[in-house]
């Protein structure tokens, strides 16, 4: 009688986490004009001119740096975030990608609970460095729900793919929900009423990486 193999679940290991990372990078590429139209009408008018600056710094770094752990990718993409990026994107992505790695320091491989980890460290240590909540018409509206829908598919035992579909999904609520909000942080604050009827940039940007980590990689094949 043979072996009968039971198939396990697909995990994300460093190697997938570097390409998740370069995705981000892509979409930046792709969406910067469109990011920065957004923030013309709320702020600077600079969010995907900073997070182009960003991305090159990131994408230099892992050329160059080569960090070989998920815990050390995640943390060296916040400090070339930090460090190369002005504005308020800068240091609220960093510190959402360093917490991360914090996180994810002693993880080798991500199964659906330790993606809720790191993505409920991450949504934590944006608000504490935006001092910000849902609501506000931030980055944070799109991350928390995502957080909160990978950590409701680690409660219910769902796939990696459904997870991601989920937290996908979430991310792209949270942006949309940011149309109507009066801003309450970040320079969008100083037009009141007239910042209601547009996305927030950072929202969308952040919808964008959510979106790229469900994009299709090793742990859907």
């Amino acid at each position: 009688m043979g072996t009968i193999t039971v198939p396990t679940e697909p995990t994300i290991d460093a190697l997938t986490v570097r390409a998740y990372v370069r995705r981000c990078g892509a979409a930046v590429r792709r969406h910067a004009d469109m990011l920065t139209r957004l923030d013309a009408a709320l702020g600077d008018g600079d969010h995907g001119d900073n997070l182009l600056i960003g991305f090159s710094a990131v994408d230099e770094m892992l050329d160059t740096e080569e960090p070989a752990t998920i815990g050390a990718i995640l943390s060296s993409v916040g400090m070339a975030l930090v460090t190369s990026v002005g504005g308020a994107s800068g240091p609220l992505y960093g510190a959402a990608f360093i917490e991360a790695g914090f996180a994810a320091r002693a993880m080798d491989r991500l199964g659906v609970d330790e993606l809720a980890t790191l993505a409920r460290a991450a949504a934590d240590g944006l608000a504490r460095r935006g001092r910000c909540r849902i609501g506000d018409k931030t980055i944070f509206d799109a991350l928390a729900p995502a957080a909160d829908a990978l950590a409701q598919s680690a409660a219910d035992g769902s796939p990696m793919s459904v997870a991601l579909r989920r937290a996908t999904v979430a991310a792209r609520g949270g942006m949309q929900s940011t149309r109507p909000l009066v801003a309450r942080r970040g320079l969008a604050m100083r037009l009141g009423d007239r910042s209601r009827g547009h996305l927030d940039p950072g929202a969308v940007s952040c919808f964008l990486f959510i979106r790229a980590l469900a994009a299709p990689t090793a742990v859907d094949r």
